[in-house]
């Protein structure tokens, strides 16, 4: 009886022991001390090499046993560890780290010693900004990129994060000395008069200031409250705005020029061919410009890439080939007697676990250029998202370059995450920056571990500022051809503001077998390097070219929008020795042409010349009356040297605006909103309004949120422009 009892106590223990060792999900949200969810935050077990980085919304999912500890970590935020239980769901609020926050007060109704006392935070700070706007800027909803410069910044915004807007601008309300004025005024108090400033949301808002504070106040007490006993047209009188330039950073960013696509004749040019562009750095950086309230460069608006940042709902290929061709006409929404004609291209969704093994070189700019915030810190914790996609069959080696470039770490297991995490914590910025010699040697890395078959790339992390060695574009262009020889693709990731080198970034995607992304923010890191990293990572198609033949009978003038750089001579649509774009897993591109139907009469047609005397055009002897245009597609598969030609003939249907769909809706919208940000002397209707109307029909299918921001850039930009 006695052994009975000892042997079931045995087997009671040995399952205990086998359940407390087994791994479980662990699930959970992770917020800041205001409930706002946040991306890109690393949640480690401690002691292991297990990693995992929270989503767009937050949440993360990472495999622990009871009893591990979970790390919790993100620049600005007090690192929290927190012990595996029963529980599976663990859901974490972090606090900001004091030494790396801004102070300012945050009171509600009474004293900060009553709200100390009621778990609000009450950080109080002396008055040394330059400018009021900067002293509650560290509330913003959405974080502004950092100030490096102390000057007013003209058409800035803030909204006080924890409210809910009541009106499109979610602008805060002012006090200053009990006495309510203007955003544009508060700019204009001199900051050395300035006590302190209250910034009050949530129920202590609007229990003194009733819905006029519903999405917060900012309370601005004065030395000696020297506006105390004047009335508001007093102060209105003595805070009355100037004209402030605008201002701020040091602006040496680098755009090359170019001329938007005129109107051709099917007659005089029969082919329009150009090359894909999966490209949308332009985008990023058009939403940087309008969120700090900047008028943005022409030149830096490529509308194709704001297009293309968005996915639409193009059907998956149902052949051997890579990618699905899908059209669709309708009106021209800018142009009232024109057509629109949408070309949408679909890759092929592949698996992850059957995507090939990836040899990856993280070629890292690590000069003093990128010492900002929202440079190298930035970039390591954009690293870390991708870090986290890796598998055990992949491998990474970390190049650096500033002074001279050297090799950081050596090719490493996908599997050894912490290995690869600590390297980059240990980068620091300083020094010049030897760009060519740093991709001469992440190339050679890359060539030196190549994987046939398999995903070989060098992805190049940087402001663009080489001002070391290959310093023109000219050169840098050669130097990246000869690279691509090698059959190692290039992504361009690029950072920064105030000396940001596009040109250059563009011209080495361009050319390398690449695609390039502006990482303006963690979000925009999560997206690009997270959650679509088999679009921006896996190519299953280079060297993808469009040429399209347009019916003279249907089409009287034609002009592709946007792809101004990527256009080619019909004669190198068959050439293999031309490079174009590439096409990744699921990746979506749309191209869009601009038509203006025979028989219509236009204001940008240029006057026809007279007949040719030894030179005809020979009218076709067949009718094709029902086609409007025939497209070619040609590509290469990712270790291929010679392309694939496909066609489709585009019948001559179109529909109403009313009736095209909600995709075709949401893109034109996008170009329109590009044109007008170029000024195009090509769209009639420049109405910032007829352009929202036309976004919200198309915003279905938005889970991440996208098409609900770009409504919100759209409102913004009516500031500027």
């Amino acid at each position: 009886m006695k052994s009975l009892k000892l042997i079931s106590s045995a087997i009671t223990m040995l399952i205990c022991f086998v359940t407390f060792a087994q791994e479980k999900t662990i699930t959970g949200i992770v917020t800041d001390n205001v409930n706002v969810p946040l991306p890109g935050v690393t949640v480690t077990v401690k002691k292991t090499t297990k990693t995992a980085l929270t989503d767009f919304d937050g949440k993360y999912s990472i495999q622990a046993q009871t009893g591990d500890v979970l790390v919790f970590s993100y620049i600005g935020m007090k690192t929290q560890n927190i012990s595996v239980k029963k529980s599976n769901v663990i859901n974490v609020k972090m606090a900001d780290e004091s030494n790396h926050l801004e102070e300012v007060i945050v009171v509600g109704y009474g004293t900060a010693s009553e709200y100390e006392d009621n778990s609000y935070r009450s950080e109080k700070r002396k008055m040394a900004t330059k400018s009021v706007s900067q002293s509650v800027q560290r509330r913003t909803l959405i974080a502004p990129s950092v100030q490096n410069s102390s000057q007013y910044i003209s058409g800035s915004t803030i909204a006080i994060r924890g409210t809910q807007s009541i009106s499109s601008k979610n602008e805060p309300m002012y006090i200053v000395d009990g006495v309510a004025i203007k955003a544009d005024q508060m700019a204009q108090i001199n900051p050395n008069d300035i006590q302190d400033v209250k910034v009050l949301k949530d129920t202590n808002s609007t229990a003194i200031y009733g819905t006029k504070g519903a999405n917060g106040v900012v309370v601005i007490a004065t030395k000696n409250e020297m506006y105390k006993n004047l009335s508001e047209k007093e102060i209105s009188n003595k805070l009355k705005p100037v004209n402030v330039p605008q201002p701020t950073e040091p602006n040496n960013e680098d755009y090359d020029a170019f001329v938007e696509n005129a109107f051709e004749s099917p007659k005089t040019a029969p082919l329009s061919t150009f090359s894909i562009d999966v490209d949308n750095a332009s985008y990023t950086n058009v939403r940087r410009f309008i969120n700090n309230g900047q008028e943005v460069p022409k030149d830096a608006v490529r509308v194709e890439e704001m297009v293309n940042f968005f996915k639409y709902t193009y059907p998956q290929p149902q052949d051997q080939n890579p990618f699905s061709i899908n059209t669709e006409i309708s009106e021209s929404p800018w142009n009232a007697k024109n057509r629109v004609l949408k070309i949408g291209l679909q890759g092929k969704n592949i698996p992850t676990n059957d995507l090939p093994a990836s040899n990856l070189v993280f070629l890292i700019d690590v000069s003093g250029s990128m010492s900002d915030a929202n440079k190298l810190p930035l970039l390591k914790q954009s690293l870390k998202i991708l870090v986290n996609e890796l598998r055990n069959k992949d491998k990474v080696a970390i190049v650096v370059y500033a002074g001279a470039a050297g090799l950081v770490l050596a090719p490493t297991s996908g599997d050894e995450k912490k290995t690869i995490v600590d390297a980059l914590e240990n980068l620091n910025a300083g020094g010049s920056t030897a760009g060519g010699a740093g991709i001469e040697l992440a190339y050679k890395i890359a060539a030196e571990n190549f994987i046939k078959n398999g995903n070989n790339r060098v992805i190049l992390a940087t402001d663009g500022d080489f001002n070391v060695g290959s310093t023109s574009n000219s050169d840098m262009e050669k130097l990246i051809e000869e690279k691509r020889k090698s059959g190692v693709f290039l992504t361009c990731l690029g950072y920064g503001m105030g000396n940001y080198k596009d040109s250059k970034m563009e011209t080495l995607a361009d050319k390398g077998n690449g695609n390039y992304a502006y990482i303006d923010n963690i979000q925009e890191a999560n997206r690009f390097l997270g959650k679509e990293f088999k679009g921006s990572m896996f190519a299953i198609a280079k060297d993808v070219k469009i040429q399209i033949e347009f019916n003279p009978k249907q089409v009287q003038a034609y002009r592709l929008i946007g792809y101004e750089n990527r256009k080619l001579r019909p004669e190198d649509f068959k050439n293999d020795a031309i490079d174009a774009g590439e096409l990744g897993s699921n990746h979506t591109v749309t191209a869009l042409y601009e038509i203006i139907p025979a028989g219509v009469t236009s204001d940008y047609l240029n006057q026809q010349p007279d007949a040719l005397k030894y030179t005809t055009v020979p009218e076709s002897t067949n009718n094709y009356a029902g086609e409007l245009a025939t497209v070619k597609f040609r590509y290469k598969k990712p270790d291929g040297d010679k392309s694939i030609e496909m066609i489709k003939v585009i019948e001559n249907k179109s529909v109403s605006l009313e009736k095209s769909s909600d995709d075709f809706k949401f893109s034109t919208a996008v170009a329109w909103f590009g044109l007008k940000l170029r000024d195009s002397k090509l769209i009639t209707n420049k109405s910032s309004e007829d352009i929202l109307k036309l976004a919200k029909q198309g915003t279905t299918n938005d889970s991440e949120g996208y098409k609900a921001e770009f409504i919100r850039l759209i409102e913004s930009a009516k500031q500027v422009y």
